[in-house]
């Protein structure tokens, strides 16, 4: 579909031009590239960042003074219970997720993420150049465009770290099973050195999501196939002429095409 052309003008001012796509519709066709688990995983596991960084820096800086006497407890309880519940579920979702990476579907697995082919490898370097405003375009992907994979990589490294250094907080007032990470305090240096990580890591993880909803938006506009319609249905829109590669195997598939 062609987009509307942009309006001359618009209330406030003359709007920016926006250069009009040419799609070839009928060239297209609807291809399922994200199955059920990679969606599920990364919706819940986007609420329960959210519900973990509210909960976090509230045990860290209390920002709430209740009324009652005492009611300053209740609500640090409350949102102790919340955290710890919400941490569980979190790093269930991250384990499945990385399991997944091995079992799951063609395009959740862990060549979506390190570009070994020479084909990803090259489009790590126009990924680069396109966020960079050296070049216009980005390179089309039907999964994980491979900049993006390897960013991935960096953000499950966080997560698990988070998961490690939250276990080593919650081991030190933990009992009974729970008590077995308190290994892991000494490894971060102390339980004052594994809060300051897990505090810093938290804020690395908000940045990256405020950069992954820019980025999203973007290359979906340019890239025209459904990049973020995708994550809720698991179709894209892709040309019908990939349609041989798409039956290739992950090294033929990540090798130059004529046609790219």
């Amino acid at each position: 579909m062609t987009p509307p052309p942009a309006a001359t003008a618009t209330k406030g001012g003359a709007r920016p031009q926006v250069a009009v796509k040419s799609i070839d519709v009928e060239g297209i066709e609807r291809v399922y590239v994200w199955d059920i688990v990679v969606r599920s995983t990364h919706w819940f596991t986007m609420i329960a960042i959210f519900i973990l960084a509210i909960t976090g820096v509230y045990i860290g800086t209390p920002y709430l003074i209740p009324a009652q006497p005492g009611g300053e407890h209740f609500v640090m309880a409350t949102m102790k219970v919340v955290h710890f519940y919400t941490a569980i579920a979190f790093t269930l979702l991250v384990a499945t997720r990385l399991v997944w990476m091995f079992v799951g579907s063609y395009y959740a697995r862990w060549h979506q993420f390190i570009p070994i082919g020479t084909r990803r490898r090259n489009d790590v370097i126009r990924m680069i150049k396109f966020y960079s405003l050296l070049s216009k375009d980005p390179p089309l992907n039907v999964g994980h465009n491979p900049l993006a994979g390897l960013t991935y990589l960096l953000v499950y490294a966080l997560y698990v770290l988070m998961i490690l250094t939250g276990l080593a907080m919650y081991s030190v007032s933990a009992s009974g099973y729970m008590e077995f990470w308190e290994f892991l305090v000494p490894i971060f240096g102390g339980l004052q050195t594994a809060r300051w990580i897990h505090h810093i890591a938290m804020w690395f993880i908000l940045g990256f999501f405020a950069h992954h909803i820019w980025s999203a938006m973007l290359v979906s506009r340019l890239e025209g196939m459904g990049l973020i319609d995708s994550m809720f249905s698991g179709y894209k829109f892709l040309p019908r002429r990939w349609r041989k590669r798409l039956s290739l195997s992950w090294r033929d598939r990540d090798r130059p095409y004529e046609d790219d």
